[in-house]
């Protein structure tokens, strides 16, 4: 069992820097869209709420929004009850606006910008609240314009398709992306870092730690870590010219190097290229290569309406039958027949 943390004890530690004044707390508003993920939701509120208790202070106060007064039902079939809609957020926002939105959609998210969710997101941007999209909720922004020109970040399953189908975002591999008043965030147990770091922004870095201490979390991480390690390495303690490998051929699959130029970049010889290979991912550098392209085009494939010959020669295949045995290869199934599979949702608004 967790003790709750004695502040009065700990002297040595710079208390609070910059906490609200009392009886203003900075208030948040969490717009939550049908489908969303509650492991996203709880995981973004839960460190405020957590501040809030170890503070003795409420520096943060919370609001559920939702389309309309009814509940929202997330992916897991459980609903959230809604405390403002998004017309009544919209009326006061000259009077009495929250100093931060965040958006939590889910799936389908292509269909989820209605004309009303346009309007307000446009317009809170417009008086200069503060907006996080958690999760596919960058997907929203990216559709409204908002991010044209922005870094931003997106859950992984969806990084492939958002940089085929959106061209003027910056899109980064990062748990989350702050640039402006627009913060991106991939979601998920990213929610939870995100919140700590605009609670660190808000009240300081002392009480972003003493939430993290109760939430038993070894500390912060930062938003510029990635979402995931290099594909094909599932432990630590690698080469690190290794990782910069796989970063290199994940970083280049439209046009693919040749081995040589990944060693040379690498800062490795090609034979050390390949042997680093063998002793850790136990397959040729190349087949690995490869692997990285065809899964970048399943993923395309999946989320996305793109032809099929245009999503081999995203993924640096210039002869169809090519990409069609590569893809055979390693899935089983020809990328026609993974087409299939594809959900119904995934539309023309997607690709």
């Amino acid at each position: 069992m967790n003790a709750r943390p004695d502040i009065s004890t700990m002297k040595s530690v710079t208390m609070p820097e910059n906490l609200p004044q009392a009886g203003r707390p900075i208030d948040l508003v969490v717009l939550v869209l049908p489908g969303f993920s509650q492991l996203a939701l709880h995981a973004f509120i839960e460190p405020f709420r957590i501040a809030n208790t170890v503070s003795k202070q409420t520096l943060f106060r919370w609001r559920i929004a939702g389309p309309d007064e009814r509940s929202v039902e997330g992916a897991s079939g459980l609903s959230v009850a809604v405390d403002v809609t998004i017309d009544e957020l919209n009326s006061c926002l000259g009077a009495r606006r929250p100093q931060h939105v965040a958006v939590i959609a889910g799936e389908p998210v292509g269909r989820r910008l209605t004309p009303q969710l346009n309007s307000f997101l446009r317009t809170i941007a417009r008086h200069g609240v503060g907006v996080s999209a958690v999760g596919t909720a960058t997907w929203l922004l990216a559709q409204t314009g908002l991010l044209a020109g922005t870094r931003c970040t997106i859950h992984w399953s969806r990084l492939a398709a958002f940089t085929e189908v959106f061209r003027q975002p910056h899109i980064r591999d990062a748990l989350f992306v702050k640039d402006g008043q627009f913060s991106t965030c991939a979601g998920e147990l990213a929610s939870f870092d995100l919140a700590v770091d605009i609670i660190a922004s808000h009240v300081g870095g002392y009480t972003a730690q003493e939430v993290c201490r109760y939430a038993t979390v070894e500390g912060q991480r930062s938003g510029s870590n990635r979402q995931t390690g290099p594909t094909g390495l599932a432990f630590g303690g690698v080469s690190d010219k290794l990782q910069m490998a796989m970063r290199i051929m994940e970083e280049n699959v439209e046009y693919p190097l040749t081995m040589s130029e990944v060693a040379r970049r690498a800062g490795v010889s090609r034979r050390q290229l390949e042997r680093l290979f063998a002793a850790h991912v136990h397959i040729p550098p190349v087949r690995h290569y490869l692997r990285i392209r065809v899964d970048h085009a399943k993923r395309l494939i999946e989320g996305t309406s793109m032809p099929i010959i245009d999503i081999a020669m995203a993924c640096g295949f210039l002869s169809p039958s090519h990409f069609a045995k590569c893809f055979r290869t390693f899935n089983g199934l020809s990328p026609q027949q993974c087409r299939l599979t594809t959900p119904a949702w995934v539309g023309p608004g997607l690709g």
